[in-house]
């Protein structure tokens, strides 16, 4: 399993706008997405921050969905309402519920 911890910062009162963009092209295309296995999409109590808890297969599954249509259409749309690229964790999975 690859596992990634993201956290991103939206632009001042950009949140709603940033997962907007993200329900049109990343829920379809993770659901979709056979490599996977898990995929957690999440708020805080900071309105201009998001985080996305993520399980792949592999490392190689990771890479071919950050090359995937859905993904550059993604990061065409919302990087002018990021504050920055996301602070990305590769985090080592010890055990994951239905997983392990």
């Amino acid at each position: 399993m690859h596992t990634l911890f993201l956290q991103h910062r939206t632009r001042p009162g950009c949140r709603a706008q940033v997962q907007a963009v993200w329900n049109r092209h990343m829920r379809p295309a993770v659901a979709a997405n056979a490599g996977h296995l898990a995929y957690i999409y999440a708020f805080g109590s900071d309105e201009d921050r998001i985080c996305a808890f993520q399980v792949y297969k592999s490392a190689e599954e990771a890479q071919a969905f950050l090359r995937s249509d859905a993904y550059e259409a993604y990061e065409l749309e919302v990087s002018p309402l990021l504050d920055g690229p996301p602070q990305v964790e590769v985090l080592q999975a010890q055990w994951v519920k239905g997983l392990s």
